[in-house]
């Protein structure tokens, strides 16, 4: 069997409110730009957590490139990349700090030279003086998405990467996440709620919905599977099944 960047079997998560994730399989082949997509609620972001050992699921398993979670967490992070509208940056650290700081937990050894090369992949090169406090929200997203590819990581994992950006800043994130994969061969797993954004960026898609796993293959697959004209069409069908259940 290949090795695969992500390869997640059988997760079940519960919680009080009932089964948040029921029974998802997912895998991420090496190089692969996959966006896992769904309406709120649907598990992307417990099913994200648990592929990464930061939520422990109740039942399966999960794997980064062979790497059995949770016991050889360690050396599988090393591997990964994640990035998170919703994870804080430092307020009184100045973004080179904050990004020195990571590129040498990364072991890089010219942690500086690494961010400034990032900061600039991304068009925010300025950015590398200001402090946390001087951020807007949307460059704190992109400051967040630099620290994550900052030491090339083989595996990319991004939770609503361009939620509050501008769209030509999002543009500009898209164009430099397509150009680190296509570099590096990098593994790609976004959750987004821009359908446009999926089909540019993404060769295949994931549908949650209730937890469980509903549509797996291209965007155009899919599309024409559910008698849509695109993921837009897709995702509010999905969406008002969820409401009328």
């Amino acid at each position: 069997m290949e090795t695969a960047a992500l390869r997640a079997v059988g997760l079940v998560k519960e919680y009080r409110r009932g089964r948040a994730v029921d029974g998802v399989d997912l895998t991420v082949r090496t190089g692969e730009r996959v966006g896992l997509l769904g309406p709120n609620g649907a598990g992307k972001t417990t099913t994200i957590l648990m592929s990464l050992g930061v939520v422990t699921p109740d039942a399966g398993s999960v794997e980064i490139f062979g790497h059995r979670l949770p016991r050889a967490r360690p050396t599988a992070m090393a591997e990964v990349g994640f990035a998170a509208g919703y994870l804080p940056l430092p307020n009184q650290m100045r973004v080179i700090e904050y990004l020195r700081m990571f590129g040498r937990l990364y072991g890089l050894r010219r942690a500086d030279d690494a961010a400034q090369a990032a900061l600039e992949r991304f068009g925010v090169g300025h950015l590398a003086r200001a402090l946390g406090t001087e951020l807007s929200s949307g460059q704190k997203t992109l400051v967040g998405i630099v620290k994550a590819v900052l030491h090339e990581p083989r595996l990319l994992v991004l939770d609503e990467p361009t939620a509050s950006l501008d769209p030509d800043v999002a543009q500009r994130v898209r164009t430099g996440l397509g150009d680190l994969c296509a570099e590096h061969a990098t593994a790609l797993l976004v959750t987004s709620h821009n359908m446009v954004e999926v089909e540019r960026l993404c060769e295949r898609v994931v549908f949650l919905a209730r937890g469980r796993v509903v549509a797996d293959g291209t965007p155009s697959d899919i599309a024409h599977r559910f008698g849509r004209d695109g993921l837009e069409g897709v995702f509010l069908h999905l969406a008002r099944d969820e409401e009328a259940a």
